[in-house]
This record gives structure tokens, sequence and C-alpha cells, in this order.
């Protein structure tokens, strides 16, 4: 029963995100700094070293020989997908034009079929990752229930950062469409959990990819330059949560 009242507080802030107008702003709002340092907090606080304590266990059984680090690798993946992902949802849309007085000399009064595509394949993937998060919420209660509300509020506020990313990548189709899309897939995944579990060395993958969705997503906007973030809202939120995270 945990699980799924995490799984639906996930859900309804991807679907009510967009009424916190307080987060669009340059400078980069400071809540949504202290979003990212928290979630980072937890990855490399608590889900990295469970992650090795995994890897470990699969190494000592001779499970997957060969792999003796396929976590690691799936964090790597993970990191690559979101890279992918973000680099050609920034591509320009719309048609170039030759001395068009728009930013970078495109026209993007309609996008064409192949910036449509590409915006459903990128809510897509978000909503596969989404699905994941969910079906981890089941395991986590599963294994340690004392584990999984920092994992639920770390991934509540790692969403507001990709729901806000997400809504300023795809504008009107996020908020028509994806943003209930990645709502729905958080509870998709729980259902799946409830029908479907993995041992040991097969729950290391999950935890991984989420491990490097987590760093990419929160790197790719903190740091360029035009966001403006805030740097003492992002170090102090990780320090505090880090603490928190060592004290239960």
């Amino acid at each position: 029963m945990e699980s799924l009242i995490a799984a639906l507080g996930l859900g309804l802030l991807h679907a009510g995100a967009s009424a916190l107008r307080f987060l669009d702003r340059v400078p980069r709002s400071r809540w949504l700094s202290a979003a990212g340092g928290i979630a980072l907090a937890y990855v490399f606080v608590h889900l990295l070293p469970e992650l090795a304590k995994i890897q470990a266990a699969v190494n000592e059984s001779g499970v997957l020989a060969g792999l003796e680090r396929h976590t690691y690798l799936v964090a790597l993946a993970g990191i690559v997908t979101f890279y992918v992902l973000e680099n050609v949802a920034r591509r320009p849309r719309g048609r170039p034009v030759e001395g068009a007085a728009t930013s970078g000399g495109f026209l993007p009064d309609r996008p064409d079929r192949a910036a449509h595509a590409i915006g459903w394949i990128h809510l897509a993937s978000y909503g596969l990752y989404n699905a994941i998060i969910g079906y981890v919420l089941v395991e986590r209660q599963h294994v340690e229930d004392a584990s999984l509300w920092p994992f639920a509020f770390a991934m509540g506020v790692h969403f507001l950062v990709n729901d806000h990313a997400l809504r300023q990548h795809h504008g009107a189709l996020y908020h028509r469409v994806g943003r209930w899309l990645v709502s729905a897939a958080v509870l998709s995944g729980w259902a799946l959990g409830q029908v479907a579990r993995l041992d040991e060395a097969a729950l290391g993958l999950p935890l991984a990819f989420i491990a490097g969705g987590v760093i990419l997503n929160v790197l790719k906007e903190e740091l360029p330059a035009d966001r403006q973030s805030r740097l003492l809202p992002f170090i102090g939120a990780a320090m505090a949560y880090a603490v928190v995270l060592l004290a239960v």
C-alpha cells in the first residue's frame, strides 16, 4: 500500500507540476537547483553503494560470469541514453531559412513531421524511465521498508526537474498529452511490480539505469551557463539530504 501511495504521488507531480509557475524563471529557480542536489545526493550516497553490494553478491554467486561490472555498464547506458535524447531534443525545429529574423536562422512556425516524431520518442523514453521508477518503488518496499520513502522523495524532486525540462522542450504537446503519459507510466510500472519480481542480480539493472539517468538529467539542467543555476541551493540541498541519508 505504501508503494501505491508513493506511485500516485509521483504521478500527480507530473500531472500538476505546470501549476508551479514560480519554477519558470531565469535565473533558474532555487527550488529546481535544490531538487537537483537532492536527487544527486541520493544517487551517490544511497543508490551507488547499493549497486556495489548487489554487484559483489552477483560476483560471488557466479551468475552472469564475464559481466563482473554489468550494473555499472547499465548506469553508463542510462547516461548515454539521456544524453542522446537531450541532444536530439535540443536540435532546432522548423525550416532553415537564410536571413530569417529568428534565432539561428530557423522559422519555428510549425514543427515538421520529423520534429513531431522526435517529440513523441522523447516523451515515450521518459515514460519508460518513469515506469522503471514505478517498478522499483515496489521493490524498495519488498527489500527494505525504510528505503522506500527516501527513494520516493528523491524521485519526486527529480520529477520536478524533468517536468520543467519536458515542458520547455515540447510545450503544448507535453501539456496536452505528454504529462499524462509520463504520469500513467509510473502507475504502469508499479502495477508490473505487483505481478513480476526480480532476483538480486536482475534488480541491479533498473537501479543502475535510474542512477545513470538521474546523474545526466541533473547535470544537463544545472551546468549550461544560460540557465544561471543557483549554486548555493544546489550544494546546500545536496549536503543536507546526504546527511539525512547517512543518518537513517
